[in-house]
């Protein structure tokens, strides 16, 4: 499938190992995977340094195999869901410092173009989100509100 703000055709054949089921070698329960997935979202990690630190730290390859649930699943059943999916506060946080560049550098052509690819992105994504009733109906982006929002 092609990329979809790029003129390359993106990887072939890139498939991932079908594994089905937790290697044997992992020896963190269940339980212990989800109270350190609980305590490391208290000490205001996002959904993806999580897993990163269950990685590297734990020992724990994939979350999903080890447990049967996701990371946001975890976090969901404790009420430790983020307001805003991670994926757009990280464009949002990507379209405020863009903001912030092009106003000290009003000639920088090619990142307000980067900037209408990013907001277009942002859009795209909150119809998803309202569409699956993630985001409310009436939510609505602006540069303005994104800044109050994330800082």
């Amino acid at each position: 499938m092609a990329r979809m703000h790029a003129r390359t055709k993106g990887r072939s054949s890139s498939n991932h190992p079908m594994v089905t089921e937790n290697p044997e070698w992992v020896t963190t329960t269940e339980k212990e995977i989800t109270d350190i997935t609980i305590k490391l979202s208290r000490d205001g990690l996002s959904t993806a340094a999580i897993g990163l630190v269950l990685r590297d730290q734990y020992a724990v390859p994939n979350v999903r195999l080890a447990t049967g649930k996701s990371i946001n699943d975890m976090l969901a059943e404790n009420d430790m869901t983020p307001a805003l999916p991670e994926d757009l506060s990280n464009l949002m946080k990507r379209s405020i410092n863009l903001n912030d560049h092009l106003k000290e550098n009003r000639g920088d052509i090619g990142n307000r173009r980067n900037l209408q690819l990013i907001e277009s992105k942002i859009r795209r994504l909150e119809k998803y989100y309202k569409r699956t009733s993630v985001l409310p109906s009436d939510w609505k982006y602006s540069a303005k509100t994104a800044e109050l929002m994330l800082k």
